[in-house]
C-alpha cells in the first residue's frame, strides 16, 4: 500500500519531533551559549587570567554566598514571592557569628549551628506574617530589609568584629586536604570527586530519561541528550583540572555542590517541590487540589531564612569579618541570578541548575569587569542591561511559543 501523499516520512517525523522539542527549550540552549559567550570574551580581554586556575578558584570562592542566595531565591519566586531581606540577613547572621566566635569563645560547629537556628527563626517570622497574614512578601521582606540591618548594626555597634578562629575560616577560604603532599601536577581528589560527579550524572540523566519514557512523557531526543551530556561532562572536568591545578577543591565548593544535588531532587521530585510549583502557576487551583499553602508558604521562608544564614556565615568566614554593611545587595544580586537562570516573574516557572548559571554569568561579569578596572557604576549598568536582556528574551520566547502552538 503507497504512503499518504504529503504525510511525513519517518525521518521527517522525528526531524519535526526533535525540532519542536528545541524550540521548547530555546531560553535554555540560549542561557549556556551566553555563559561560553561571556567566559570566552572576557578570557580574551583579559589576556587568559578569567581561566586561570587561581581566578576560577577565586570565583568559586567569591560567589558561593550568591549562589547559596539564588538557591532559596529561586524556591520564592516560582511560588510567586519575593525577598528583598537576604541581604541584611546574611549581615545580621555575620555579627551574630562574630560575638559567639570571637567575643564568646564558642567553637566554631556551635556557633555555625546557631546562627542556622537563627535564620530559621527569621524564616519562620517573615513566614509567619506571609502566610497566615496574607501580607504579600514585598511588603513583610522589605520591612525585614530594614529591620535585620538595623539589628546588625545594634548587634555591631557600627564597627567590625575579627578575627575568627581559624576553623571557622575554613568554611569559606579553605581547601579539602591535597591527596598528592603538594607534589602533584593535578590534586588527586579534585580529580576523583570530578569522575564520580560525571558517572553520577550520566547514570541519573539516563534514569530520567527511562522514567519519562516509562510514564509516556515527552522524551528528548537522543542526540540532543547526548550532546547535553557531553557538554556537562567537559565543563565538569574542565573546571576540576583547572581547581586540581590550583589549590584543589574549595570546601565551600562541596558545600553548594550537596546543595544544588538536594534542592534539585527536591524541585523535581517530591511533592513539596511539586507544590511549589503549583502554588506559583496557580494558587487558587492548588488550594482546590488539597495544597497547604499556607504550609508551603511558611516553610518556604523558613528555608529562606537557613540558607541566608548558611550564605552569612560562608561570607564572614571569607572575609575573616563581621560588618555592618556585609550583604549589601546581595538580594539584588541573588533575584538577578533567578531570572537570568529563566525563572518566571509570575513565578509557576524555574529550575535551580538554571538560578546557578545565572548567578555564574553574574560572577563572571562582576570579576571580567574588575580585572578589566570597569568602575562599579558601569558594572551595575551592565548588569542592569542583562537583566533586562534575559527577561525581554523570556517574553520573547513565551510569546513565540504561543504563536507556534496556535
Amino acid at each position: 500500500m503507497s504512503a499518504t501523499v504529503g504525510a511525513p516520512t519517518p525521518d521527517e517525523g522525528v526531524l519535526r519531533k526533535s525540532l519542536s522539542y528545541l524550540s521548547g527549550q530555546l531560553r535554555q540552549v540560549g542561557l549556556f551559549v551566553a555563559l561560553i559567550v561571556i567566559v570566552l570574551v572576557f578570557q580574551g580581554l583579559t589576556h587568559g587570567i578569567t581561566l586561570s586556575p587561581r581566578n576560577v578558584s577565586n570565583l568559586v570562592v567569591q560567589n558561593s554566598y550568591i549562589l547559596i542566595l539564588a538557591i532559596g531565591m529561586v524556591m520564592v519566586i516560582i511560588a510567586g514571592h519575593i525577598d528583598l531581606s537576604v541581604g541584611s540577613v546574611v549581615a545580621v547572621i555575620g555579627a551574630l557569628a562574630g560575638v559567639l566566635n570571637n567575643k564568646a569563645g564558642l567553637p566554631w560547629w556551635v556557633t555555625v549551628i546557631l546562627c542556622l537556628v537563627a535564620g530559621a527563626l527569621v524564616g519562620a517570622w517573615q513566614g509567619f506574617w506571609i502566610a497566615y497574614f496574607r501580607i504579600p512578601a514585598f511588603i513583610v521582606t522589605l520591612g525585614g530589609m530594614l529591620m535585620f540591618r538595623g539589628l546588625a548594626q545594634i548587634i555591631l555597634r557600627n564597627t567590625q568584629i575579627s578575627p575568627f578562629d581559624e576553623a571557622f575560616r575554613q568554611i569559606g577560604a579553605g581547601f579539602l586536604p591535597d591527596l598528592g603532599g603538594g607534589t602533584s601536577y593535578l590534586e588527586p581528589l579534585t580529580m576523583v570527586l570530578a569522575a564520580v560527579a560525571v558517572v553520577a550524572l550520566v547514570i541519573q540523566g539516563v534514569r530520567a530519561r527511562r522514567a519519562r519514557a516509562t510514564h509516556g512523557l515527552t522524551v528528548e531526543p537522543m542526540a540532543w541528550f547526548a550532546l547535553k551530556t557531553a557538554f556537562m561532562v567537559v565543563l565538569i572536568l574542565g573546571i576540576a583540572f583547572l581547581l586540581a591545578s590550583y589549590r584543589g577543591t574549595p570546601i565551600v565548593l562541596v558545600i553548594l555542590g550537596v546543595l544544588v544535588v538536594g534542592y534539585s531532587a527536591v524541585m523535581a521530585s517530591s511533592v513539596f517541590g511539586r507544590q511549589i510549583y503549583a502554588i506559583g502557576g496557580n494558587r487558587r487551583a492548588a488550594e482546590l487540589s488539597g495544597v497547604n499553602t499556607r504550609r508551603v508558604n511558611f516553610l518556604l521562608f523558613v528555608n529562606m531564612g537557613v540558607l541566608a544564614a548558611l550564605a552569612g556565615i560562608v561570607f564572614t568566614a571569607t572575609l575573616n569579618l563581621a560588618g555592618p554593611s556585609a550583604g549589601d545587595g546581595f538580594e539584588l544580586d541573588a533575584i538577578a541570578a533567578v531570572f537570568i537562570g529563566g525563572a518566571a516573574v509570575t513565578g509557576g516557572i524555574g529550575t535551580v541548575g538554571g538560578s546557578i548559571v545565572g548567578g555564574l554569568i553574574i560572577g563572571i561579569l562582576n570579576n571580567g569587569m574588575t580585572i578589566l578596572g570597569v568602575g562599579t557604576e558601569w558594572q551595575q549598568f551592565i548588569k542592569g542591561l542583562v537583566l533586562l536582556a534575559a527577561v525581554a528574551f523570556d517574553v520573547f520566547n513565551k510569546r513565540r511559543s504561543g504563536r507556534l502552538a496556535s
